[in-house]
């Protein structure tokens, strides 16, 4: 975590690595920098959810990239994978019927929608999940495409939230 100050006054290359972890999107990435000085948090926060309103299929293409599977524990020392293993601490303590509830429910979707299911996990239980699970797995493929896009602005936004202060 960083303050304001810091981000604000870094130089553009630390800057971008603060904010890396937030969204696999470096488009954002860039331009959420390129508009500083912030004079408080609501306006970083507010920029950076306008910058995610353009976000499209490719967008949620290429930020699913750094994200696991919902239920699987993230590899690696990436600031996405440590980001990744704390919002989804709920989903690896829950009991292994909800596990694998959540593991079939993923394939169910992948073989689906041909790309991995994105949900904002902190916060939410594992039922909470496979209950989205499910109720996604029920929309046309333009609609999952939208709900995906809102759940990345949201994972996007909360990891901002955590990272600059």
């Amino acid at each position: 975590m960083i303050s304001l100050k810091q981000f604000n006054e870094s130089d553009a290359q630390s800057a971008q690595q603060a904010i890396a972890h937030c969204v696999a999107i470096e488009a954002w990435q860039t331009e959420l920098v390129a508009h500083r000085p912030y004079r408080d948090i609501a306006t970083l926060h507010r920029v950076a959810a306008e910058l995610t309103t353009g976000w499209g299929e490719e967008a949620l293409t290429s930020a699913l990239k750094a994200h696991p599977r919902i239920g699987e524990q993230p590899t690696g020392e990436s600031s996405e994978a440590q980001a990744s293993r704390q919002e989804q601490a709920a989903v690896q303590q829950t009991d292994k019927q909800s596990k694998e509830a959540i593991r079939l429910g993923n394939l169910r979707y992948e073989q689906r929608f041909q790309r991995v299911f994105l949900i904002r996990a902190k916060g939410r239980s594992p039922q909470d999940i496979l209950a989205a699970l499910e109720q996604r797995l029920q929309l046309s493929a333009a609609e999952d495409i939208e709900a995906s896009l809102q759940q990345l602005r949201e994972i996007t936004v909360l990891r901002l939230q955590e990272a600059i202060q």
